[in-house]
C-alpha cells in the first residue's frame, strides 16, 4: 500500500509517516518547500514537491500511483484568512479532484473540532473553522471512501496511545503523535469509511477506539 500525505512536513504528518513506514507502508510526502525534502526522506518517505494551490493536474501527478490520500496540510499559524480558504478549504477540493483523476478512492482528512457549527464572525480562527467545515462537506459530497478525523487542541506532548473518540466529544487536548496513530489505524480499518469522528486525549487504547468507529453513526449520504 502507498499513502500520499498532503502537507507531508507537518508535525502530525511526520509522526504519521514514521508510523506507516514502520508498518511497511510506502509514503509519498507531498511538500511545498523543497528545503524540507531531506527531513521527510529521513522519516522514510519519498518526497514529492508540489504546491496544492497549483493545478489539479500537478497535484494528480504528485499523488502518482498511491492507494490512499491523507490531507494533513494547513495554512499554519500567522497566516491570514485568505490562505485559510486557499489551503484548508480549496486545498482539499483540489486534492479531491486530483485523487479522482488519479483513480484514488480512499481519502482521510485531518480536520478540527468546532466545525459542526463554526462561528460567523471575521476573526481568523472563525474563518479557519468555516474553511475546515466547507472542506469536510466537500469530502462527504465527493463520493469517496472517506474518513474525517477532527482532533482537539494539538500539543507536542509525547503520545499516550490512549484517546477519547466518538462522533462528538467534550473539548480537550491531544498529542500530535496520538492523532497520527488514530489516522494510521483508520487507514487500515475499512470500518472507519464514511465516518466523521472527534478525538481528544482519554483512557481508551487507540486500536480499540478506532475499531469502535464502525458502530458510530455514519455520515449522511
Amino acid at each position: 500500500m502507498t499513502v500520499a500525505i498532503i502537507g507531508g512536513h507537518g508535525q502530525v504528518a511526520r509522526h504519521l509517516t514514521r508510523l506507516l513506514v514502520a508498518r511497511n507502508t510506502a509514503v509519498r510526502a507531498v511538500i511545498r518547500n523543497p528545503d524540507h525534502r531531506a527531513d521527510v526522506e529521513a522519516d522514510g518517505a519519498t518526497a514529492v514537491v508540489c504546491d496544492i494551490e497549483d493545478s489539479e493536474a500537478d497535484v494528480a501527478g504528485a499523488l502518482g500511483d498511491s492507494d490512499a490520500v491523507v490531507f494533513a496540510a494547513g495554512a499554519g499559524p500567522g497566516s491570514g484568512p485568505e490562505r485559510k480558504v486557499s489551503v484548508d478549504q480549496r486545498g482539499v477540493e483540489v486534492t479531491l479532484a486530483a485523487a479522482r483523476e488519479a483513480g484514488i478512492d480512499r481519502y482521510v482528512v485531518i480536520s478540527a473540532m468546532g466545525t459542526d457549527d463554526p462561528p460567523g464572525d471575521d476573526e481568523v480562527f472563525s474563518v479557519y473553522l468555516r474553511a475546515k467545515a466547507a472542506a469536510d462537506a466537500a469530502v462527504r459530497a465527493a463520493g469517496v471512501a472517506h474518513t474525517i478525523v477532527r482532533p482537539g487542541r494539538l500539543t507536542d506532548d509525547p503520545g499516550t496511545g490512549h484517546v477519547t473518540l466518538a462522533r462528538h466529544v467534550a473539548p480537550g487536548a491531544i498529542p500530535r503523535a496520538d492523532v497520527a496513530a488514530v489516522v494510521a489505524d483508520a487507514l487500515a480499518d475499512p470500518g472507519t469509511i464514511g465516518h466523521t469522528v472527534e478525538v481528544v486525549g482519554g483512557p481508551t487504547p487507540i486500536a480499540e477506539a478506532v475499531a469502535g468507529v464502525a458502530g458510530l453513526p455514519a455520515d449522511p449520504t
